[in-house]
Order: structure tokens, then sequence, then C-alpha cells
């Protein structure tokens, strides 16, 4: 059994990754190394601010706890609002924009395959596939 309190074993450790341009903060719960088959996050996009995503190599599905913002679907110009009670998953590896609203959203993450724990995104949205 694996269990976790995200004050005391997740901020401020190595397991909570900032975006290299400060506009989402990530707690990774479970990770690879966790053997689960998936990871879990807690994801924090800050107010009034955009981030281009593209998962080519992981499948994610996303549910909003608080706060609100706007996913933009880049094959087909399509916006949608995020608010507390919205799920979307990115089925097809769906290259978007993620826009933080005009309060801080909270969101709960699930990928797979499960990411290693220092992933970032790389000039193209993208993390990389581990091993």
């Amino acid at each position: 059994m694996i269990v976790r309190d995200i004050n005391k074993d997740i901020i401020g450790t190595e397991k909570e990754v900032h975006a290299q341009q400060g506009q989402w903060t990530s707690r990774r719960m479970l990770l690879k190394g966790d053997n689960m088959g998936f990871s879990f996050h807690e994801t924090i996009i800050k107010a009034n601010t955009k981030t281009h995503i593209h998962y080519q190599n992981h499948l994610e599905a996303v549910y909003c706890v608080a706060g609100n913002g706007k996913i933009e679907d880049l094959k087909t110009g399509i916006v949608h609002e995020i608010y507390d009670g919205v799920m979307y998953a990115l089925n097809e590896h769906d290259d978007h924009n993620l826009y933080g609203g005009s309060e801080d959203m909270r969101l709960i993450c699930v990928f797979n395959p499960p990411i290693k724990g220092t992933e970032n995104h790389d000039e193209n949205g993208v993390y990389p596939l581990e091993d």
C-alpha cells in the first residue's frame, strides 16, 4: 500500500516540479517507480497564463477540482471552458493550449504511460518517453 501526504511528502521536494516559465506547478504523487501503470499528479495552473502542451508520448486525463481556465484544441480551434467538475481527456495526443483563468486552477491528472517524475515540457510541449 502506498500512502502519501501532499504537504509532508511532496511539496518542497523533488516531486514538486515547476514549469520553466512559472505558469504551473505539478505535485507528482505516484510515478513510474511506484509500479502502478500510471502516474497521478495534482497540478496548479497559475491564473492568466498560457501553456502549449502536446503529449505525443502520453495519454492524460484531467479533472478540475478548483478554479477556472480554458483548453484550446489546436487541431480544431475549439475552446472548452474548464471549471470545478469538468474533466477532459487527451485521448488522441491532442495538441493544445491550456489557459489559466481569473484564478488559479487546481487539476488532478493521470498519465499513461507513467512519467518518471522530473519531466518538464520541451520546446514543443512534449514530455519525453522514458524507458
